[in-house]
């Protein structure tokens, strides 16, 4: 099929390897229960970060910069920080949508063994700006590039990644000794996990459901008209 549409074999994975790519893609999961107490090999999570290092980057600016966070009494020190940012954000719901909140596992800081903070050096000379003359926020972009990346390439490692947004970054580059100059991005726990949900946890909760992809294109110019 690859070859009758003018593409040559050695420039297309093959069907297995296809297959993988879209399978990592599609079973993905923000994992916040689970993790199993066994560290990641160091080989293993060099290769997690090499995935992250080469991901796209606006001028090839590489800008994203990864903090190992192994010591328990860090963790539990983000934990503390998570845990007021939680209780403040619980205040903004009500009613059944507040019981709904309060029910949700949103982090595994103190279960997954490691995590992982990713920052980005926005304000780096490398690549001498090209693209971000009007556009600077491709900075951050390419890192979150970075973090995808990983967790796609931890997912085909059987490793599980969650992302917790709910910190106090002013706190959290306090606790880390982030430079005003970083820009925190993402804060990751990753782990083994003793399984993957069929479905994300959000969407099994009944908080939110997914949109079907044909609400979300576009032809020429963008619409608000209702695909569903």
């Amino acid at each position: 099929m690859v070859e009758s549409l003018g593409v040559t074999a050695d420039m297309a994975f093959s069907e297995a390897e296809r297959a993988a790519v879209y399978r990592a893609i599609a079973e993905r999961r923000d994992v916040r229960r689970g993790f199993v107490d066994r560290s990641l090999p160091d080989e293993l999570l060099q290769r997690l970060l090499a995935a992250a290092h080469n991901a796209p980057s606006v001028g090839l600016m590489q800008p994203s910069r990864f903090i190992v966070i192994r010591n328990l009494a860090t963790r539990k020190a983000i934990h503390d920080i998570f845990q007021e940012a939680n209780a403040n954000a619980a205040t903004t719901y009500t009613g059944e949508q507040g019981q709904q909140y309060a029910a949700l596992k949103l982090e595994g800081i103190l279960e997954a063994p490691q995590n992982l903070c990713i920052v980005c050096d926005a304000q780096n000379e490398r690549g001498h700006k090209l693209g971000r003359h009007t556009m600077p926020e491709t900075a951050a972009y390419s890192t979150v590039c970075a973090v995808q990346n990983l967790w796609l390439a931890a997912r085909a490692e059987g490793v599980g990644v969650g992302w917790v947004s709910i910190l106090d970054p002013i706190r959290l580059r306090g606790l880390l000794r982030i430079p005003e100059r970083l820009l925190p991005v993402a804060y990751l726990c990753l782990g083994y996990v003793d399984r993957f949900a069929s479905e994300p946890e959000l969407e099994r909760a009944g908080w939110e459901k997914r949109v079907p992809l044909r609400s979300a294109i576009c032809y020429e110019t963008y619409s608000e008209e209702d695909k569903s």
